[in-house]
């Protein structure tokens, strides 16, 4: 990511411009916005008293992130994407979660029961989801996460819920530490300091277990390093950090989401099925409440980035929209 260079050719800069008024909307109170075209930023701005290097709340951008420390685990062959997850609760005799493979978790369809806000059935006025839970109770969230029934046969109901992100950091920090390797150091060895992100904030509950379903806090160009490792099909300065096809892995629809014609989620990537942003349907992205978000569009070799804070996200998501909007017509297509 190199600022401050001429312009790629064929890009409409008054566009781009344009795109970055849109997305100041004064009432979206965003925060940060970062747009990069073939690995070079073309477009960058900031909220009042925020630096390029400030970390801001960030929320499910960060389940993306757990992924993405998941594939280079399974780049280094220490997990097979396919395989049954070993989650040592599950190996009991006739335990039925014992057949969730890894690639299920990440699709968001492991099956396990708990309560989540966009669950169809929840009720805001029943108990306090687990969902939540999982972020405030002062509890191993990795043993909670691990400890909870089958509400369905893996692969076969797509559901957001954080017990599936839980689970893949719970995967991430057996390996690490099976390998006598200190566990809290990984991100930044393994992935950050490979392709230069040196902000970014990953926050543990009491037991010291990585929160990366949401609890980080990164700079728009980090978020903007991460997004271009997906464009680059895992490769960062000729080394490749992510298995070949994993890219494609999260970036297709799950086929337990498939079923539920809900064509909106890939590997802890949402994807833009439904047309939620004014990009071709190849665009995935990765969100967080409180209109964080971070899209890729592979046809333009764009990333767009957009923080804010979260009393302007009604205001914030369609500004970002209009953003969208002006950047694909500024924006040439892949020839």
């Amino acid at each position: 990511l190199v600022p401050d260079e001429p312009p790629p050719a064929g890009v409409d800069m008054a566009k781009v411009q344009q795109a970055v008024e849109a997305a100041f909307d004064p009432a979206g109170f965003t925060a940060a916005f970062v747009v990069t075209h073939k690995g070079r930023i073309i477009a960058e701005r900031y909220g009042p008293n925020i630096t390029p290097t400030t970390p801001l709340e960030s929320w499910s951008m960060g389940k993306s992130l757990t992924a993405t420390l998941m594939g280079v685990l399974i780049k280094q062959g220490t997990y097979d994407l396919w395989q049954p997850a070993p989650v040592p609760e599950w190996q009991g005799a006739g335990d039925p979660r014992a057949k969730i493979r890894i690639a299920d978790i990440l699709h968001m369809s492991s099956g396990l029961r708990i309560k989540a806000p966009q669950d169809p059935d929840f009720d805001p006025k029943g108990t306090y989801p687990d969902h939540l839970y999982l972020y405030t109770a002062t509890i191993d969230s990795f043993k909670y996460a691990a400890t909870r029934p089958l509400e369905w046969p893996p692969n076969t109901v797509g559901r957001y819920r954080n017990t599936d992100p839980v689970l893949i950091n719970y995967l991430i920090r057996l390996a690490v530490e099976k390998r006598k390797e200190d566990y809290h150091s990984f991100p930044q060895r393994v992935l950050f300091d490979k392709i230069g992100i040196r902000n970014m904030v990953m926050e543990t509950d009491p037991y010291g277990n990585f929160l990366t379903q949401g609890y980080e806090l990164g700079p728009a160009r980090d978020w903007a390093r991460l997004a271009n490792l997906y464009l680059q099909d895992g490769v960062w300065n000729s080394e490749r950090l992510l298995p070949e096809g994993f890219v494609k892995f999260v970036s297709t629809l799950a086929p337990a989401w498939e079923a539920d014609k809900r064509p909106i989620y890939g590997g802890f990537f949402w994807l833009n099925g439904d047309s939620s942003y004014p990009a071709p349907k190849d665009a995935y992205y990765m969100t967080g409440v409180g209109g964080q978000t971070t899209l890729i569009v592979p046809s333009h070799d764009l990333v767009v980035v957009r923080q804010g804070h979260y009393k302007g996200v009604g205001p914030g998501g369609r500004a970002l929209r209009k953003a969208v909007a002006a950047l694909m017509e500024a924006v040439p297509a892949r020839k």
